[in-house]
């Protein structure tokens, strides 16, 4: 995974581009779908990097860390 110094923010500000939870914000993606898509198999690219790094902070509990970067 390749992370950049602004993935916190885009977690924070951008949205499912497609499935049940198109448009949802990605920090408040549901746990339970998180979960099924890193045990799936993540998509390549960003999104995919982005949701690894959304498993592990739901994993942890760290969501505070996120909210507050909300535009």
């Amino acid at each position: 995974m390749n992370f950049e110094q602004n993935d916190l923010v885009k977690l924070a500000t951008m949205t499912m581009p497609f499935g049940k939870h198109q448009g949802v914000t990605l920090i408040d993606l549901p746990e339970p779908y998180v979960v099924w898509f890193y045990t799936k198999g993540l998509p390549e690219g960003k999104l995919g990097d982005l949701l690894g790094l959304l498993y592990e902070i739901k994993l942890n509990g760290l969501e505070s860390l996120v909210y507050p970067l909300r535009q």
